[in-house]
């Protein structure tokens, strides 16, 4: 059994209020760590135990898989098949000009946390996996496609920062965007939990079929709201 401290589980509402003003204003990643951290409450633990206890997280755990390496090894990822999750995962984060250590910088704050190793691995695959969790789901790095995501993935871990998020915004949402958040949020309650797959086989996969087999669902609404910013975007510049 694993020990916590108290400031392991303690919610920090003005800190994670004022993350997301930040974030709201200049989409600094930061912003989502620290939220992340200051809302998560017991829910990081409960987390942790499911997936320790789980057969791929038993063997992640033994085997101290190392995620990151494998996500920076671009000559590895373009090995995968045409139409698998690596390859899909590589075109995303080319095409978005990314790179998963970004993402070890942007949750740089975690390093001055005192946890067991097996914690500190979990956190840091659960971090690893962000980009590749936004492939898999369909949903976009565009303002509605992270607040679909962080929708959904609420719905995986509950952590309360990801329904702040969503909450916060809420109000601001047209009526095609507020149907791909509610949608964003059935889809993350019937689909798998992303944690506990054996994602380092997985990104052979085919795509399509992983997602059937996690019952990950189309985002359809968020597809139609961006086709429909979209048009929108074009009929204002002929104007």
């Amino acid at each position: 059994m694993f020990a916590f401290h108290a400031s392991d589980t303690r919610l920090q509402p003005l800190t994670a209020l004022r993350a997301i003003r930040i974030l709201f204003a200049t989409r600094d990643t930061r912003q989502v760590f620290i939220l992340l951290r200051a809302m998560r409450g017991r829910s990081g633990i409960r987390n942790f135990r499911r997936f320790a206890a789980s057969p791929v997280g038993k063997t992640v755990l033994r085997e101290r898989r190392d995620l990151l390496t494998l996500l920076e090894d671009r000559a590895r990822l373009r090995q995968f098949p045409a139409g698998s999750v690596g390859r899909a995962y590589l075109d995303f984060m080319e095409s978005q000009d990314l790179s998963a250590k970004a993402l070890v910088t942007a949750s740089e704050d975690w390093k001055t946390e005192a946890v067991e190793p097996d914690m500190a691995l979990f956190r840091a695959r659960m971090r690893e996996l962000r980009d590749v969790n936004h492939v898999v789901t369909g949903y976009g790095r565009d303002r509605l496609g992270e607040l679909c995501l962080m929708t959904f993935m609420y719905r995986q871990t509950g952590n309360l920062g990801m329904l702040m998020i969503a909450v916060m915004a809420w109000r601001q949402l047209p009526k095609l965007a507020r149907a791909a958040v509610r949608e964003a949020w059935r889809n993350g309650k019937k689909a798998a939990w992303l944690a506990e797959q054996d994602w380092e086989a997985i990104l052979g996969l085919p795509l399509s079929g992983i997602r059937t087999s996690l019952r990950i669902e189309p985002p359809a609404k968020y597809r139609a709201a961006m086709a429909s910013i979209a048009e929108n975007q074009i009929l204002a510049a002929m104007n």
